[in-house]
Parts: structure tokens; sequence; C-alpha cells
């Protein structure tokens, strides 16, 4: 299973409205899993298997809750048993058609 999501407060006391520190907690919570995973400037997607991943989710949230009292969770699976690797693999099925090796 791959499970993108994007995790946020919904408000924040930094006075340019950044919520990077609370953000960059939540993704130490997926590092820390030992999950494969991939972080890009709007989502964070994990792989693994469903229980695992929602684990991790949960983790996040309750690190948010740290530091706000009202989170912003967006979540996108791709629920396909018996594939693994997909978190690279995918992209590079794409690339390999448009002719790109990256």
């Amino acid at each position: 299973m791959l499970l993108a999501f994007s995790i946020a407060p919904q408000s924040t006391d930094d006075p340019d409205g950044s919520v990077a520190k609370a953000v960059a907690a939540a993704i130490k919570v997926v590092r820390e899993s030992g999950l494969p995973h991939e972080t890009t400037s709007m989502f964070t997607t994990l792989e693994g298997e469903w229980d695992e991943i929602m684990a991790v989710v949960k983790q996040c949230v309750d690190e948010l809750n740290k530091h706000t009292n009202r989170i912003s969770l967006v979540m996108k699976a791709d629920i396909r048993p018996g594939y693994e690797g997909q978190l690279s693999a995918k992209v590079e099925r794409v690339n390999a058609l448009i002719g790109e090796d990256k």
C-alpha cells in the first residue's frame, strides 16, 4: 500500500504563518518509523501494510496535537496487495514511457 498524506496545524503562533515547525515534528515521526517514505513540498508518501502506515499517521496526529488543537489531514491511498517497492517503481515506469531515466 502507498499512502500520501498531508498534515498541518490549522493555526500557528509563528508571525509569518509558517507551520514548518509542526510539520517537521510529524516528518520526524515518519523518518523514525523505518517505513519507506518520500517527502515532497506538499505530501509525504509512505509504503507498507495498512496497520503499520495508519499507526504512523496516528503518531503524526498525536505529535501535532502537542502544537495545536486543530489539525488538517488529507490522505490518498493506492491499495494494491502483493506489490512492494512501488514508491519508486511507479515513477520509474512513467519515466521509461516518456524516455527519461531518473
